[in-house]
């Protein structure tokens, strides 16, 4: 009886991820883990990697990044609220999604798009060239 219960509790990183809500799909959470976008203890992962309770995991996914705790194991996709029962985000990780989230919404990371300059932007570019 104990043994069944022990490989109730087996589930693998993939599926994890995926019942967590990280990945909207498994091939997408395999994906992840494949190229490198999942640590745990600051070494790269597999997607058959068993999560125990405890485990701390270093998620990249867009532009955040994420340290989050394994809290319960669930091979099951459920709603969010019951998801989020499954691990614990870090203090210092929401603190520095939160920072750079802003640090987005101001402009400051230099993002430029490829194209020509709108209207707005071409007079702008007039002007500034007809003051000098």
């Amino acid at each position: 009886m104990a043994q069944q219960a022990e490989q109730d509790n087996k589930v693998r990183l993939d599926k994890w991820l995926w019942a967590a809500r990280f990945y909207k799909t498994r091939a997408l959470a395999k994906a992840a883990i494949e190229s490198g976008k999942v640590h745990c203890r600051g070494e790269r992962c597999k997607p058959g990697k068993e999560p125990r309770l405890g485990d701390e995991f270093q998620l990249r996914t867009g532009f955040d990044e994420r340290t989050v705790v394994v809290k319960a194991l669930s091979d099951v996709r459920r709603g969010a609220p019951e998801a989020q029962q499954l691990y614990a985000e870090t203090e210092d990780s929401v603190a520095r999604r939160e920072q750079a989230a802003a640090l987005r919404k101001a402009g400051a990371l230099g993002v430029t798009t490829d194209g020509k300059p709108s209207k707005k932007q071409r007079r702008q570019l007039f002007s500034f060239r007809s003051e000098g």
